[in-house]
C-alpha cells in the first residue's frame, strides 16, 4: 500500500518541479529601514494602516520607527498586538476586525513568523471575506490580490517576509496547518538589523536554527534548482559564520545583518524548493503544545538528518563544506556526519536542548498522522516515511522526566 503511495507522492511532487518556471514566484521589495517607508506610502496609498505585532515588540520600543513613519506620512493607524507564538484563528479574526473598523488598505506585520502569518492570514480573509482559513488551508487556494503586505523581522529565522505560507493554529482542535499560495508573498520587507538588536539570546539561538533549517531543508530536497540550491548554500555559510556571534553579542551589527540575509535567501529557497519532515515534525508539536517552532526545528534536525541516511549524505557533505566543518575530500557519508555533528555542537554551544518537554506518549500516533499529511504528498524529502516511521522522531526528542520524576515516555 505506501509502495503506491510513494509513487504518487513522486509524481506529484515532480509535476510541481517541472511547473516550477512557470508558477508566479516573485521576489519582493527590500526596503534598508524605516525612513524609506514613506516612499512605500506614497506608492500605495493606503487610507490606513494595521500593524500586526505582538505584546513583547510593543514593550521593547519597536514600533517607534514605524510610527514615525507613518506620522510623517499623515497615515492613521492601528495596533493588533495580541498576536500568540503559534497565532490562531482567533488572533486573524480580531485583527480582522480592526481592519474593517478602521477601514485600513494596507497591514504591517513586525515580529517574527508569528506576526507575519498573522497579518497574512488577515490579507488572505480580507480578500475572501465570505471564507474561514480552514477553506484556505492548503496549497494554491488563494488567489486574489491581498491588501498591501509590508513585512518588518524582528528575528533573523522563519524567512517569512518571503514566502507564500502562513502557519494558523486552530484552538479548538489544537491542529496547525498551513495556507500556502503566492499572493500571501509580503509585497515589500524591512530589512534592518536594528529591529534585532533587542532580540535575547535564546530566541536569536532558536530563530537562527530555524533559517539554518530552512536552508538544510530547501537543499536536501528533490525539488531544487541551480538558483534554490545557490541561495541555501549561501544562507548555511552565512549562519555558520554570524550565529554565534550575534548569540553573544546581540548588538553586533554586521553578525546581525547578515543573519537577516540568511534568513532572506533560506525563505526564498523554500519558498520554491520547499521543506521536509523536520517542518512537518515541528508543525505538529506547535499545534498541540505550543512548542516554539525555532526551538522544535533545531532539536529535531539532527534526528531527521541522520534517519535519512544515504538518501542525503551527498547533499549534506556539500552543505557542510559550505559551512567549513568538512572538506571537499570527504567521502559523502564522512562529511554527512560531520555536518550532523556540526549542528548538534551548534545546538549545545547555544544551550538548545536535545530533548523538548511535554510530549505525551499517548498523542504520539496522531501527531505522526498529523506530520504525515502535512508532508506527504506536497516535501520533495530525500526519503519517503510512513506515519509509523515518524513516531521514531516524537520518541526521540521526548524528554522523558516530568515533575516528581514520573517517566513521560
Amino acid at each position: 500500500m505506501f509502495f503506491l503511495k510513494a509513487i504518487y507522492c513522486r509524481v506529484y511532487q515532480m509535476s510541481f518541479r517541472l511547473a516550477l518556471p512557470l508558477l508566479p514566484y516573485r521576489e519582493l521589495e527590500i526596503v534598508p529601514s524605516c525612513a524609506q517607508l514613506e516612499q512605500v506610502f506614497q506608492k500605495e496609498k493606503p487610507r490606513s494602516v494595521l500593524i500586526v505585532t505582538d505584546k513583547g515588540i510593543v514593550a521593547n520600543g519597536l514600533l517607534a520607527p514605524v510610527e514615525e513613519a507613518l506620522t510623517k506620512s499623515a497615515l492613521p493607524y492601528v495596533v493588533y498586538d495580541k498576536t500568540q507564538p503559534n497565532p490562531t484563528v482567533s488572533n486573524v479574526e480580531q485583527a480582522l476586525t480592526l481592519y474593517h473598523e478602521n477601514q485600513c488598505g494596507a497591514i504591517i506585520a513586525v515580529g517574527g513568523g508569528s506576526a507575519m502569518d498573522c497579518a497574512k492570514g488577515v490579507g488572505a480573509r480580507v480578500a475572501y471575506p465570505n471564507k474561514t482559513l480552514a477553506d484556505m488551508g492548503g496549497v494554491l487556494r488563494v488567489r486574489r490580490k491581498l491588501p498591501t503586505l509590508i513585512a518588518i523581522p524582528t528575528t533573523a529565522g522563519t524567512g517569512s517576509e518571503t514566502t507564500l505560507a502562513a502557519v494558523i493554529t486552530d484552538s479548538v482542535t489544537r491542529h496547525k496547518y498551513a495556507i500556502m499560495s503566492f499572493p500571501l508573498i509580503p509585497r515589500y520587507a524591512v530589512l534592518d538589523a536594528a529591529f534585532t538588536y533587542t532580540l535575547p539570546p535564546h530566541l536569536t539561538a532558536a530563530t537562527g536554527m530555524d533559517a539554518l533549517t530552512h536552508a538544510v531543508e530547501a537543499y536536501i530536497g528533490r525539488s531544487t534548482t541551480r538558483e534554490t540550491r545557490r541561495l541555501a548554500l549561501s544562507a548555511v555559510k552565512l549562519v555558520f559564520e554570524n550565529l554565534k556571534t550575534a548569540y553573544a553579542d546581540g548588538r553586533n551589527h554586521q553578525a546581525r545583518e547578515n543573519m537577516l540575509h540568511a534568513a532572506y535567501q533560506a525563505g526564498l529557497a523554500f519558498s520554491q524548493s520547499y521543506v521536509g519532515y523536520i517542518h512537518a515534525v515541528a508543525h505538529s508539536l506547535g499545534g498541540r503544545y505550543g512548542t516554539p517552532h525555532g526551538l522544535a526545528n533545531a532539536v529535531i534536525m539532527p534526528y531527521v538528518l541522520d534517519a535519512y541516511g544515504k538518501s542525503a549524505d551527498t547533499k549534506l557533505h556539500q552543505l557542510g563544506v559550505a559551512a567549513g566543518v568538512c572538506a571537499a575530500e570527504d567521502s559523502p557519508e564522512e562529511g554527512a556526519r560531520k555536518f550532523i555533528a556540526a549542528i548538534r555542537q551548534y545546538n549545545a554551544d547555544m544551550n538548545i536542548p536535545d530533548k523538548l518537554p511535554g510530549i505525551q506518549k499517548e498523542d504520539i500516533p496522531l501527531l505522526a498522522k498529523q506530520a504525515e499529511k502535512e508532508a506527504n504528498p506536497l516535501y520533495p524529502v530525500p526519503k519517503l516515511m510512513t506515519a509509523q516511521e515518524l513516531e521514531t522522531f516524537y520518541r526521540q526528542v521526548a524528554d522523558e522526566s516530568v515533575a516528581g520524576g514520573q517517566p513521560q515516555i
